[in-house]
C-alpha cells in the first residue's frame, strides 16, 4: 500500500512540473453558456465564418447538433466501485449516440494506479470520476496542485438532448460545497456525483428480536453497548478509519452547529480547545473502548468487506457507512433475520439535533487535458434524465432534484431519512498548501485505529490535532 502511495506521489510531482510553464490551468475555450436563444441558419454559418461562436452557443443555436466535436474522442476515466463499471460503459454509449462524441473508456478499482503512468507521461484523462478521501490521495494532490480545471460554465450548459441546464437540476447546496469549490472562491472545479445519506447502518432484525431501541442520544447509545457487551456482541465497528470523515463531520455539526463545523474544518485558533471539540473527542474515544477489537487489523482497503461482516453476523452493532453498503454487500452471507437500518448520529444531548451527512463523489477535469470541452458536455450529460436512469440502475444515485420520487426499496428509507427530523451535514475540511506528512485522514481519521488497539490516549491525540491544525491555518489556499 505504501508503495502504491508513494508511485502516486511521484506521478503527480512529475505531473506538476510539466505544467510550471504554462501556469495552474490551460486556457481552454469555454463551453458552459448553454443558454443562448436559437438563432438562423445563416446566423449559425457567419458566426462560423468568423470564428466568434462558442461551442456551447453552436450546440444551442444548432438544436443540440455537435458538429464542432466531429473525429472528437474523449478518454474517460473512473473508478470502479460497488456499482460496477457496466453502468459507465452504457452512459458513454448513449453520451456518444446523442453527441457523436467517441469515448475511450477506463474503470478499475484501483484508478490510482492505472493512470497514474500515463499522467506521468504528460498525458491525462478528459475527464476522471475519483472522489477525495481515498488512501491515495490522487484527487486531493490535483486540488493542492492548483491542477484542476474550473467547471463553473456547466452549470449553466444545456444538458444534451434535453431543454434545461445542469444548475436547473442539480439538488440545491451541492455545487456550495468545498467538496466541489475546494479553493473558496466561489468558482466550481469538481462537479457533484453519486450521493448518499451517510450514518449508522445496523441489522434492524437484531434490534427488533431483542427487544432493543435505536439510541437517539449518545448516553442510549452507551446504555445500549452494555447491554449488547453482555451477549457478547460489540457496539461498534468500521470498515476503515477513512470512514469516520462522515462521522466527524455530522459529530461537528451535533455538538456545535453549521458554525463550530466551519471554523473546525477552517482551522480556526483555539477551535479543538473549545467544549465542543471536547464532546468531539470523548465521544470517540468512549466509542473506541466500545468497538469490535478485531477491526483495526481488517481496517484497510483490502480486508474492510470483513469489518462489514461483523454487523452482518450481529458481532456489532453500527457501523458508519453510506447506502452503497447494500450492493456491495449483496452477495455476503448475514444471520437468520437480518434487516438493513439506518439512523443519524445520535444528539449529544436529549432534545438537539441529529445529523446525517451526506457524502458525494466527484468528477473533474485536469487542467492537462487535451479536449476539455467535449469533457466538459460529457460532464453536462451525467446530469440528464438518461444517464441517471443508468445510473440508478446500479444504485448509484444522482444528487437530481426530487430524484428520491422515483427509487423504491431500501432507498426509500435511506434517501427519506432528512424527512423526519433529521438535519443533513455537508462539506469538508478546507485545502490547504501541501505539508509533508500532514494530511486530513493521517490526523483526524488513521488514529481512531490506535485509539481502539490502544496505541494512543485521547490526550495524545488531541495534542496531534492541535499541532497539525495550527500547521493547516497556516498554509490554507
Amino acid at each position: 500500500m505504501k508503495k502504491k502511495f508513494l508511485c502516486t506521489i511521484l506521478c503527480i510531482s512529475m505531473a506538476a512540473s510539466m505544467l510550471v510553464g504554462c501556469g495552474a490551468k490551460s486556457d481552454s475555450t469555454d463551453s458552459g453558456s448553454g443558454t443562448a436563444e436559437e438563432g438562423t441558419a445563416a446566423d449559425q454559418e457567419a458566426s462560423q465564418d468568423t470564428g466568434a461562436e462558442t461551442p456551447a452557443d453552436s450546440e444551442a443555436d444548432s438544436g443540440n447538433s455537435y458538429e464542432q466535436y466531429a473525429g472528437t474522442t474523449i478518454h474517460v476515466a473512473a473508478i470502479e466501485t460497488a456499482y460496477g463499471s457496466e453502468m459507465w460503459q452504457e452512459v458513454a454509449e448513449a453520451f456518444t449516440a446523442e453527441t457523436g462524441v467517441e469515448v475511450e473508456l477506463t474503470t478499475d478499482k484501483n484508478l490510482e494506479d492505472v493512470i497514474g503512468p500515463s499522467m506521468q507521461g504528460g498525458e491525462y484523462p478528459d475527464f476522471i470520476h475519483l472522489a477525495t478521501g481515498r488512501e491515495a490521495g490522487l484527487t486531493e494532490q490535483f486540488i493542492k496542485g492548483n491542477m484542476i480545471s474550473e467547471v463553473t460554465d456547466v452549470l449553466s450548459m444545456t444538458i444534451p438532448g434535453e431543454t434545461v441546464v445542469v444548475s436547473d437540476k442539480i439538488a440545491k447546496g451541492f455545487t456550495d460545497t468545498s467538496l466541489t469549490n475546494p479553493y473558496g472562491d466561489g468558482k466550481t472545479y469538481l462537479a457533484p456525483m453519486f450521493y448518499s445519506p451517510c450514518g449508522l447502518f445496523y441489522n434492524a432484525g437484531l434490534l427488533k428480536e431483542k427487544g432493543w431501541e435505536v439510541p437517539t442520544t449518545w448516553d442510549e447509545m452507551w446504555e445500549l453497548g452494555d447491554k449488547a457487551k453482555e451477549e457478547d456482541i460489540y457496539l461498534f465497528t468500521y470498515p476503515t478509519a477513512g470512514y469516520f470523515d462522515t462521522f466527524l463531520y455530522a459529530l461537528m455539526y451535533s455538538a456545535g452547529g453549521p458554525e463550530f463545523f466551519d471554523k473546525a474544518t477552517h482551522y480556526e485558533e483555539g477551535i479543538w480547545e473549545t467544549p465542543e471539540a471536547t464532546a468531539c473527542f470523548d465521544i470517540i474515544a468512549k466509542l473506541a473502548t466500545y468497538t469490535n477489537p478485531i477491526t483495526p487489523a481488517q481496517a484497510n482497503d483490502q480486508d474492510f468487506t470483513q469489518n462489514q461482516q461483523l454487523v452482518l453476523d450481529n458481532k456489532a452493532i453500527f457501523m458508519p457507512n453510506g447506502t452503497w453498503i447494500v450492493g456491495e454487500m449483496a452477495e455476503a452471507p448475514r444471520a437468520d433475520g437480518f434487516e438493513w437500518g439506518m439512523m443519524a448520529l445520535p444528539a449529544v444531548k436529549s432534545g438537539e439535533d441529529c445529523y446525517s451527512y451526506t457524502w458525494f463523489e466527484q468528477s473533474w477535469i485536469p487542467a492537462g487535458a487535451e479536449n476539455q470541452d467535449a469533457a466538459k458536455l460529457f460532464m453536462s450529460f451525467l446530469y440528464s434524465d438518461t444517464a441517471c436512469e443508468i445510473f440508478a440502475k446500479s444504485g448509484a444515485i444522482q444528487p437530481i432534484v426530487d430524484i428520491a420520487d422515483k427509487l423504491e426499496g431500501d432507498n426509500v428509507m435511506f434517501y427519506s431519512i432528512y424527512d423526519n427530523g433529521v438535519k443533513p451535514a455537508m462539506g469538508n475540511f478546507a485545502a490547504f498548501n501541501a505539508i509533508p506528512g500532514v494530511e486530513v485522514r493521517t490526523v483526524f481519521l488513521e488514529p481512531v485505529n490506535s485509539l481502539v488497539s490502544g496505541g494512543i490516549t485521547e490526550d495524545d491525540w488531541i495534542k496531534d490535532v492541535i499541532s497539525a491544525s495550527d500547521q493547516m491555518r497556516e498554509n490554507l489556499k
